[in-house]
Order: structure tokens, then sequence, then C-alpha cells
């Protein structure tokens, strides 16, 4: 592609980012005939993305800050491939007013809004205090920026001042870290300080602002779009108030909320901010929605966001084209503006992450990612079977996206899709976006960012998830197509079907471990077919119509159905219309060195110790901190369960430790 206006064009386009994105970036790009240069970390060589472009260059290294947060082996890698241009993405380096200036010294096109643009809204704080300026709505609030600010009784002033309930959010970055919400004056200031220890380590600023905080609101936020001619518009809203942990998992065009006339109001205070601004290329600005429909002002987003695939369902526009015919001086496309969207999308991300224990960050091998080939379903995915999901990045592994004529039929297809997804080797959040899709009052559109409180995630899955007597079917599921394998690689009479038999065979048993359980199966063949027993449940029948190591096809108490199963060593994944189970096969004579010794304290995911809390030696009591991790960006306190003496700290700041190892002993006092 190229452009005439101002002298520029693009003819290779150098993609400084990671996964999903990278890709879909790319997508766009080939489209638009223009080559595509990658960048990958040591953890990232053999991902999608990067056999996806035209050329890629390695970026040596596993952490962002050795990475994908260097703009010099960037623009380096742009240099060495000849890329005229660089698009950042979100995250990393979309947000840096530095590297949006290096590249521009550097002769090298930024697909995003001017430096002066991205460092207006760095900070929270000025980018209110220019927005107020420019008429859009804001919170009051107050910033705590340096130590001093934190002395508790200026703290509890600006906090009349304010009104309780309170915000406490970090002034630069994003995602829920450096937030908290404070409810009364005995919170206040270990919140404050809480919240800038995170925001600094983070951000590298622990810069923090309170502001009021709008109970039971929406998330609400505007697709803006600006060009180099002085012309902004808007595409519309997207609700985004399905959170957890103040992160987006749920998003959706249009909300239920807004009618035309508050459309229309969005978007004048949008434009207005993108014009105050001098905007241009994508942008987003965010809003918070009190019940009664008034709105205040968040953050502007100065680059793409994840969640930019509903606005292009809606509107039929590609917003990367757009933002590429930007940063090369074109005007914005006429089809931006007189945008009319129609129907319905919604869009779940898809994360690693188990759910059950907080949503801690999951890592390892994605042993399947299938998702399925249904109309109106899109898949931005930035894995694939056999993917390392590694503890350096966002745990975030595709987005599934579905449109409809209506919110009832994006959903259900959304559901669908994600309910005929084969992933395994990792937990995920599947089965809680499934639960949410279905739950009534999601349905009803009545949803704000306190969803999750008022729906405990673990019953939301259980809405989907696999219910006895089913994870004991999936049980003897397994063990059929274990023995169908050992039976294929036999010696003797190797293609003989698994099952068949002139007389009765011995009785086989095998025990599995799903979760907190233990299933313990036991099952016979005789010329009537197979008897089994599952613990205390047998089925009256069971009739094999196909076994292999893969598949199982059988009758099971006058009912159909295929079972497909997938192994990795001794991990069974069971996927059939009864939902999907994880089976862990549990060994007759475990390895003795293997068992953990008695109060073991385990680390939940891998990660580095950023803080130890105790020393050895010490008396603690049920809920303190022990050890703090930071894996996948976030911060993880690991607290003791019951009152005790810690015996044993194996582990000190900076340990890099695997998911499972052993971070302290926590045994009972001696009286």
């Amino acid at each position: 592609m190229s452009s005439t206006l101002q002298g520029r064009s693009i003819t290779k386009l150098l993609i400084a980012n990671r996964g999903e994105i990278a890709a879909r970036i790319m997508r766009t790009a080939h489209q638009m005939d223009i080559a595509t240069v990658a960048v990958y970390s040591d953890a990232d060589r053999d991902e999608p993305y990067v056999l996806q472009a035209d050329e890629s260059v390695h970026l040596p290294g596993t952490a962002p800050a050795d990475t994908y947060l260097r703009a010099d082996l960037i623009l380096d890698a742009a240099r060495r491939t000849g890329a005229d241009a660089v698009h950042p993405g979100y995250g990393f380096l979309s947000e840096n007013e530095q590297f949006a200036r290096d590249c521009a010294a550097t002769g090298v096109t930024f697909v995003g809004p001017s430096p002066a643009a991205i460092a207006a809204m760095g900070s929270k704080i000025e980018a209110k205090r220019m927005m107020a300026a420019a008429g859009v709505p804001v919170l009051p609030g107050a910033t705590v920026a340096s130590e001093s600010d934190e002395e508790p009784e200026r703290l509890r002033a600006a906090a009349q001042d304010i009104g309780f309930p309170i915000l406490v959010k970090a002034a630069y970055g994003g995602g829920g870290r450096g937030m908290r919400i404070v409810t009364g004056e005995t919170e206040l200031v270990e919140a404050v300080r809480s919240a800038r220890r995170e925001a600094a380590s983070a951000f590298g600023n622990g810069t923090v602002f309170l502001e009021k905080f709008v109970e039971s609101p929406r998330h609400i936020e505007v697709q803006i779009f600006g060009d180099s001619h002085g012309t902004v518009v808007h595409l519309g809203e997207r609700e985004c108030s399905i959170q957890r942990r103040y992160q987006k998992i749920i998003e959706e065009s249009p909300s239920t909320a807004v009618d035309d006339a508050l459309r229309d109001e969005l978007g004048r205070a949008a434009v207005a901010a993108g014009k105050a601004l001098s905007y241009e290329g994508a942008g987003t600005v965010e809003f918070v929605m009190a019940q009664d429909g008034s709105f205040y002002f968040l953050e502007v987003n100065t680059r793409l966001q994840v969640e930019h695939p509903v606005t292009e369902l809606v509107t039929g526009i590609d917003l990367v084209r757009g933002q590429l015919l930007v940063a090369a001086g074109e005007p914005l496309p006429e089809q931006m503006l007189d945008a009319k969207p129609t129907g319905h999308a919604v869009e779940v991300r898809l994360y690693a992450e188990d759910v059950a224990a907080g949503f801690i960050p999951a890592s390892g091998t994605l042993t399947t990612l299938e998702f399925p080939n249904l109309p109106g379903v899109r898949i931005d995915a930035g894995f694939t079977s056999g993917s390392q999901v590694s503890t350096y990045y966002d745990p975030m592994l595709a987005k599934v996206i579905g449109y409809g004529a209506n919110r009832t039929a994006a959903c259900d297809l959304v559901a669908r899709a994600l309910q005929e997804t084969l992933v395994h080797g990792v937990a995920t959040n599947r089965d809680l976006l499934i639960g949410i899709l279905r739950e009534p009052e999601f349905r009803t559109g009545a949803i704000d960012t306190g969803y999750l409180d008022r729906h405990h995630p673990v019953e939301l899955m259980a809405r989907r998830g696999v219910a006895e007597p089913a994870t004991k079917v999936h049980a003897l599921v397994a063990a059929l197509a274990a023995q169908a394998d050992r039976r294929a690689h036999t010696l003797i009479l190797p293609g003989l079907p698994s099952g068949f038999r002139t007389l009765a065979s011995a009785l086989q048993s095998v025990s599995f471990r799903c979760g907190d359980q233990q299933y313990d199966v036991e099952y016979r063949f005789d010329r009537a077919g197979l008897t089994a027993h599952i613990d205390d449940w047998a089925p009256h029948t069971v009739v094999l119509d196909k076994t292999t190591a893969g598949l199982v096809d059988a009758v099971i108490d006058g009912v159909r159905r295929r079972y497909r199963v997938t192994s990795s060593g001794t991990t069974y994944f069971v996927d059939s219309a009864l939902g999907a189970s994880e089976l862990h096969e549990i060994e007759r004579f475990p390895d003795p060195s293997e068992v953990k010794e008695a109060g073991s304290l385990l680390a939940p995911m891998p990660g580095t110790v950023v803080r130890v809390e105790v020393t050895e030696g010490q008396a603690v009591s049920a809920g303190d901190p022990v050890v703090v991790l930071e894996a996948m960006k976030m911060q993880h306190t690991i607290r003791t369960p019951a009152d005790g003496i810690v015996v044993k700290l194996p582990v000190a700041v900076s340990t890099q430790v695997d998911s499972g190892q052993v971070l302290a002993i926590v045994q009972d006092r001696v009286e």
C-alpha cells in the first residue's frame, strides 16, 4: 500500500507485539499487500504468529523487559528488515510516548496517535484535568504521588471530600493492577499503600489517585477514530462490565443499557475528548456509567483495544485497515464517516487460569486447542495445539467472537462455540464463560461490574460443568480408551477389536483423580459385553460400538454418545455432550520422594518470589501472608491456612519457582 498524501507510504510493517494481536494485524496487512515482520522472544520462537509473518527477528530472552519492551531492539529489527512502519498492537510499547518519538526520529511510521496525545493520556490525573476542560464529565478525586501524601490525616481529609466508597487507582498503567475499592476509613491507609507498591512494581511509578467509586456501575467505552486532517468520529459503544479483578472477560456491542439518545450523548463526549487531543488513529474513551445513565470519564486508551472485534462485526469496518490508512496520511475511510452499527456481537476472552483457585494464571503445554468452524463465529487465537503457555506474558489464549441479528443469537452462538472447543493441558475459564452466557440475569442484560460478586464463579461453572454421574462415565471412558491403546500396541492379534471376548476377561481396575475427587474404576469384558463399577455407581448396560485410544463410541444405559479422548502421559482429557473432564491416573505405587512434607505451602503457578513476609522460626496465624509471587504481570500472596511455626523457608526474593514447589513449611506449634 502507498499513499501520496504527506509523502508517506507503508510497504513493510513490523508488529511490535506477540500472540493473537500480532496474528490479527498481519491478517489485514497481508490483505492490503503489505509485507510483515514479526519479533519473537525465546518463549515465542515457534508460536503461530511468527510462522505467519513474511520475516521475523529474534529478541533474545523471555521477560518483557528484555524483549518486547526493548524499543532499541524493535527499531533495530525494523532497520535490518527494511520495515517502514511499526504497529505496536496493545500492551507493551503501544502507549509509550518515547517509543512513538523514537520511531519518528528514525524515519519509521508509528501506527498510532501522536506522541503528544499519548503523553497527555499517560497520566490518568492529567487526563482527567484535560477532559474536564473539554467539557467531558469527570469524577471528583485526589492524587497520592509520594510517601508524604500517604499521611493518614491527609488521606482521611481527601476521602471525606470525595465521599465513600472510594476507588484507589494507579495513575499509570491499567489491567486492574494498583487498584483497590475502599468502603471506610479503617481500610484507607493500607489500601493506598498496597496499591502504590503494586503500581510501582507493575508500571515503574507508584502514583495513585482517589476518586469517587460509582456503585453497581457499568463499564462503557466508545470507539473513536481520527485522522491527520482534523476529522474525529465515533463508531458506537461497547459494554465491558463483565470483569474479574478489574479485567474484562466478556465484551459486547451495542450495550443493552444505551438507547439512541444516550448513545448520541456518549458519542459527542467521546468525540470532544478526541478533538481535545487532536487524535489520529484508533482510540477508546472509557466511561463509568451509573444506574441512572449518568456517565463519567475514566481514561482514553491511545491504542487498539483487545475487544475491537465486536465493533468490527457490528459496523463491518476493519479497524486495523483504518489504522494503516490513517498512519499513511489518508483521510478517514468514507465508511467510518457514516457508520451505522447493525446486529449484535459478543466477545469472550479465553484465559489460561484456575478460576476455582481465585483466577490464578495457569501455564504448561496446550496438548489440544481446537475451535469449531461455526457460521458467525470469529476466532482470534494466539496459540495452537502443542503451544507452550509461559508465565512471562498475559494468559489470554484466544478471543471467541460471535455475531447475530440480536443479543440472544450472539450469546447462543458463542456459548455453543465454547462448548465445542477442545482445550487440554492447562486450566482455563471456559466453563465460567459458558456459565455466564447461559445465566438468566446476564441474558436479560441486567449486568454491571459487580456481576461476579453476586454470582460466584464456581457456581457459574457448575451450570456448565460435568456433574455426577457424568464424571464417572468419563472415568470409565478413559479406562476403556487406555485399554484400547494397550490393545492396539500388543504383539498378539493387535487388530482384534477392544472388548472382543469368547471367555470373560480378568477384572481390570484403575483409579483416576479429577479435581479433589478420586474415581475407582473396575470393569470386565465377557460375551454379554461389559460390566463396570465406578465407586458405588454401576451402569445397567454398556455396549461398545467403537473403542480406540482417541474415540469411544458407546451406548451407556440406553444413550449413545461419542467421547473424544486425548491423553498426555497418565492424564486423560474426555470431551462429550456431557461436558469435559481432566482425569489423572493414580499410580499404584507412588514414589515416596514425591510426597510433600506436612504443612508444605506450595506454589500455585510458576513465578518469581518478590517478597518474603516471614522468617524461619516465626509464629504465624491463619491467613498471614508468607510469600508473594509475581506471575503473568500479577502478584499473588501465599497465606498460611492455619496457626503454626515457620519451620522451613527454602526460597528468597528473586527465586524462580515452578508450580507445586515448596515455598515454606508451617507446622503446629509445640506447646
